[in-house]
């Protein structure tokens, strides 16, 4: 399916290849990365908990991308739906468990100008949902030897360093 390679390239040129994120090379490269795409139609709720209870199950897969290439285009609207899909999550009793992680490709930061090229850190060629385990986010910071505070202020330094033009170019390589 075209939304998972174009999502798997996207987790490796721009998430582990602009070091967004120290932990992702290791799921990434053990294939420890679930992902599931949404139809427009389909309740993104219902999906998200039957995600969940599939981590549950299956302890070797790590975290799950939920793709949503036909629906929630507007950024207010994916908010909505992750205030709601947060709230779901918490309701089901996975408070501490699992959370949630958002990417959007119109994701502004609070505050944020549109243009700031700083959004591109939370920036992906669709809406997308990330279920991640919170005992493999403690375990990964136990191992980590920088300071994981920091990794936020250095993802905005590299993006505005590199600035919008290099972002766009890599988002419109995917998918090639």
């Amino acid at each position: 399916m075209p939304y998972i390679h174009i999502t798997r390239q996207w987790v490796h040129d721009i998430v582990i290849g602009c070091g967004f994120c120290p932990f992702a090379a290791h799921v990434y490269d053990r294939d420890l990365i679930r992902y599931r795409v949404a139809e427009k139609d389909e309740d993104l709720r219902a999906l998200l908990l039957a995600e969940a209870a599939w981590l549950d199950e299956n302890q070797k897969t790590d975290t799950t991308l939920v793709i949503v290439p036909h629906a929630l285009d507007d950024f207010e609207d994916y908010l909505d739906k992750l205030d709601e899909l947060d709230t779901a999550l918490l309701k089901e009793g996975y408070e501490g468990v699992y959370q949630l992680a958002s990417f959007h490709p119109q994701y502004v930061f609070a505050g944020a100008p549109p243009d700031d090229p700083a959004n591109y850190t939370n920036r992906a060629p669709f809406p997308l949902f990330h279920l991640l385990r919170e005992a493999s986010i403690d375990e990964a910071l136990e191992h980590y030897k920088g300071d994981p505070e920091a990794i936020p202020d250095r993802n905005i330094a590299f993006a505005r360093k590199q600035g919008t033009a290099y972002f766009k170019a890599i988002l419109a390589r995917l998918g090639e």
